[in-house]
């Protein structure tokens, strides 16, 4: 166990303890301002990140790249418009992968394995299974907003358990496979056990807020630290700030724009998740790039 999960550890029932002297409202409010400060900081950068994977450094091929990474964003967007459904489940499968793949980088050194690639998509699609599972009526809400359908709740027990099989058969064959995951299984189920209690007994949005700053922004932000400056420093943090303030900054621009013009809590939610799938696509592909660079070297 690193001292940074061990932070995580602790941060995670700090959050859960504040939760205790939050009304639902704010819990929400808070939950929605700590993802906007750190969870759309940590992809902020991604420009910088491409540039540094291509070895482009000229304005021009900076250039070049904004207009693809906007176009990305802008097909998402379209995409959820147009077919909202497909773009849903996309959004789920894309952002599972993302976050198994955080949370299990130190797997290997090496190129990423077919097996390794399935296990991580199936622990992402765990946890989402897992945070739908506790809080079912708001999550069938938010679904129903987005693709404008009712939805059935047994479909959420379905994908846990589903899930939960698939993930615990993947297990035994890591279990043969691969050494550091052998080591890493023990305190990776205590890991699953916190964010159960987690989910549990927190509002939906504030139980997604500390999954997603604790145990994903805030390593995902330290690894992109020491992809661009060779170390994790406060010194090279506020170079991270400084370089990913305006793109970060639009972001909640646009953000506070869908605020302002629905206001409607469901809608609100709807849209934000929508917002934050259309900058998660392009996102999980420049990570993805980046941890095989490192992996290169």
């Amino acid at each position: 166990m690193t001292n940074s999960n061990n932070i995580g550890i602790v941060l995670s029932f700090f959050a859960l303890w504040i939760a205790t002297y939050f009304s639902v409202e704010y819990q929400q409010i808070t939950g929605f301002v700590i993802i906007f400060l750190f969870g759309i900081l940590h992809g902020a950068n991604d420009l910088r990140l491409i540039s540094k994977i291509k070895n482009e450094k000229s304005i021009s091929n900076y250039r070049k790249i904004l207009i693809y990474y906007l176009s990305f964003v802008t097909t998402g967007v379209i995409l959820f418009y147009l077919l909202p459904e497909l773009a849903l489940v996309i959004f789920i499968i894309v952002s599972a992968y993302h976050f198994g793949e955080q949370h299990w980088n130190q797997l290997s050194t090496e190129k990423t394995t077919t097996i390794m690639s399935l296990f991580q998509l199936v622990y992402g699609l765990f946890i989402f299974a897992l945070l739908f599972f506790f809080h079912q009526k708001e999550v069938t809400e938010i679904i129903g907003e987005i693709i404008h359908s009712p939805i059935n709740t047994l479909h959420f027990n379905y994908l846990l358990w589903g899930n939960g099989i698939l993930l615990a058969v993947l297990s035994l064959v890591m279990l043969q496979k691969n050494t550091i995951f052998k080591n890493q299984l023990p305190v990776n189920l205590v890991y699953l056990l916190l964010f159960t209690i987690i989910f549990r007994n927190s509002n939906l949005i504030w139980a997604f807020a500390i999954y997603f700053i604790i145990w994903h922004s805030l390593p995902s932000i330290k690894d992109q630290i020491c992809f661009l400056y060779g170390q994790y420093t406060f010194l090279n943090f506020v170079h991270y700030f400084k370089a990913a303030f305006a793109y970060w900054l639009l972001s909640l621009t646009g953000i506070a724009l869908l605020y302002l013009l629905f206001r409607k809590e469901a809608l609100f939610t709807a849209l934000f998740f929508s917002f934050l799938a259309a900058i998660t696509f392009p996102h999980v592909l420049v990570i993805m790039k980046m941890q095989d660079r490192i992996k290169e070297h």
